[in-house]
């Protein structure tokens, strides 16, 4: 008969050797897990940093153009100043 330290040897050893189980399909399947987990976040990813720079570029195009606009409206009122002017010398020199 088997003495119980051969019987606690062998179970430890089959033990170990199912902890140990880590071999080339272990880590074939944790890369293409880690790759298709990359797959599904890298356009994601992609596209919010897109959006991001987008809405920068809008934000500034929306800051020119209203500066732009404020310029047009001071532009406008000086050309009124200055035809209204105009009008003024023409009738005076026109009598």
């Amino acid at each position: 008969m088997r003495s119980e330290k051969e019987l606690l040897l062998e179970a430890y050893d089959s033990r170990t050797v199912e902890e140990n189980n880590f071999g080339w399909r272990y880590l074939l399947m944790t890369l293409l897990i880690l790759g298709i987990v990359l797959m599904v976040l890298f356009p994601k990813i992609y596209l919010r940093s897109q959006i991001y720079y987008k809405s920068r570029d809008i934000a500034t195009l929306t800051r020119e153009y209203r500066v732009l606009k404020e310029e047009n409206a001071v532009l406008k009122t000086k050309v009124e100043a200055i035809r209204f002017k105009h009008q003024v010398i023409d009738t005076m020199f026109d009598e």
